[in-house]
């Protein structure tokens, strides 16, 4: 009987998904064909679905971090959770989320994941699982940040969490959307929109009122 070398097999399956992951960024799921996807990993079908039974199983890899992208991620979180200055690990925890729009293939892969989701129950539950554990750790610094003076006190955690992975997630949009759109360049404005929005200081002036019947 053959035996299966561990270390080769994962090389092999990271070799077939760094080669998909190129052509479902340039031509979407629905478009790329497994010949494609063997041509570009230059192997056989046979030999490519020796490590994937579907194409989609190669678009769901994609989306999984290896055990060693999920350590240094985790790692990354619980110094977060545990520092001293909340504000300061809050926009290290938004530098990490972020960090990946800066790669050419990441955004247009986030979008097309996005729309599989829709027809895919087993891909959006990859990705919620993903998006539920960032949420937690936005919500978690900015509670800190809450009972430390730092955010201001009109600002509920849980619902500004929620506007924080938006904003960080239109990044991933307008660089997948917009081809003049540069997400390093954009990285320190939206640092600066975090600061000046969520930080307790001087508060925008209210909306003026409508104008009454007789005023118009």
């Amino acid at each position: 009987m053959r035996t299966v070398d561990p270390a080769r097999h994962r090389e092999r399956r990271r070799h077939i998904v760094d080669a998909a992951a190129g052509l479902f960024a340039a031509r979407g799921f629905e478009r790329t064909t497994t010949a494609e996807i063997c041509k570009a990993a230059g192997m056989s079908a046979g030999n490519l679905f020796h490590y994937f039974p579907t194409k989609r199983a190669i678009f769901h890899a994609v989306f999984v971090e290896d055990e060693q992208e999920r350590a240094a991620k985790a790692e990354r979180f619980a110094a977060a959770l545990a520092s001293d200055d909340p504000w300061a690990a809050l926009l290290d925890v938004v530098d990490l989320l972020t960090a990946p729009a800066l790669e050419p293939l990441v955004p247009a892969l986030v979008m097309e994941a996005v729309i599989q989701a829709y027809r895919d129950p087993e891909l959006e539950a990859l990705l919620s699982h993903d998006e539920e554990d960032e949420r937690a750790a936005v919500t978690a610094l900015l509670r800190r940040a809450a009972a430390a003076g730092a955010l201001d006190p009109g600002l509920e955690p849980e619902a500004t969490a929620a506007w924080v992975m938006a904003l960080i997630g239109a990044l991933y949009t307008s660089a997948a959307t917009d081809p003049s759109f540069d997400p390093a360049a954009q990285l320190p404005t939206l640092r600066l929109i975090l600061r000046r929005f969520l930080r307790p200081g001087a508060r925008p002036a209210p909306d003026p009122a409508p104008p009454s019947a007789a005023e118009a």
